[in-house]
């Protein structure tokens, strides 16, 4: 137990310190140079803004989340059997393949208007805008995973007359588990983006609120250290998600490995 609190606190120490030398810097600044609120607050106006306006931004950071992580959850599973079917049929991926690679070049702000258009304003257009965005990157990852296998192995199994569902069980699908999660990582944070930048267009309404929201709402009224609480709330909403979906894939690769040790 000793130990892994001394590795958590060397985990945890440069960061911090960085963290607070940033923020020492920047409360340098402003003072010394007497820089405007309105063009950037300081360290402490952020925090009182934060601080005053609490509940609001654990509301609208708690709305973004569901969007996110519904967003995120769907491109999972979508994105893991799209790269099924591209890995099992060649045709499919050739043909389709070129259509998966729209969602990443086609910027989200010229597609957020027609899914208004098409799904109306609020929660499902947010998710919707969430699940495009991480998207792409679960495809990918998904299909690299189950179609880069080690050709020894591989020769092995056609040695003993494996059968195409062996094959997958046994040798495709464990092969591909380090690329998912290395797929997850990237589209928990893309989720946090989409579902602020869905935020920016569809919204919620009068009463309901996300992080996006605030931040067009703060922006256009230059009240500049709530925009930056907003901000920094968007910020640790990605950093929370980033970081539980390491965790669960470390335990995963983890166990894995134990049980192929062991095994």
């Amino acid at each position: 137990m000793a130990a892994r609190a001394s590795a958590l606190v060397r985990s945890a120490l440069p960061p911090l310190t960085l963290f607070l030398t940033v923020a020492a810097l920047w409360h340098g600044a402003t003072a010394i140079l007497n820089i405007p609120a309105f063009v950037l607050p300081g360290p402490a106006d952020v925090a009182r803004e934060a601080f005053a306006n609490g509940a609001r931004l654990v509301s609208a950071t708690g709305l973004t989340a569901v969007a996110a992580l519904s967003g995120f959850c769907a491109s999972l599973v979508i994105g893991c059997l799209i790269g099924f079917a591209f890995s099992q049929w060649p045709l499919v991926r050739s043909s389709c393949y070129p259509y998966a690679i729209f969602l990443q070049t086609v910027p989200i702000v010229a597609i957020a208007p027609l899914i208004i258009i098409w799904f109306g304003t609020g929660l499902q257009s947010v998710i919707l805008v969430a699940f495009i965005v991480s998207l792409f990157p679960m495809i990918t990852n998904a299909t690299a995973g189950l179609t880069t296998l080690d050709r020894d192995l591989l020769a092995l199994f056609r040695l003993y007359h494996a059968s195409r569902w062996q094959t997958l069980t046994k040798l495709r699908l464990p092969a591909a588990v380090p690329f998912v999660i290395a797929g997850a990582k990237t589209s928990s944070g893309l989720s946090v983006i989409g579902a602020i930048v869905g935020e920016f267009f569809a919204g919620y309404g009068a009463e309901r609120y996300g992080l996006g929201y605030l931040i067009t709402l703060t922006s256009g009224q230059l009240k500049t250290a709530y925009l930056f609480s907003a901000v920094l709330c968007s910020t640790a909403l990605g950093l929370v998600m980033f970081g539980a979906i390491s965790a669960i894939g470390n335990a995963v690769l983890n166990r894995w490995f134990r049980h192929q040790t062991h095994g």
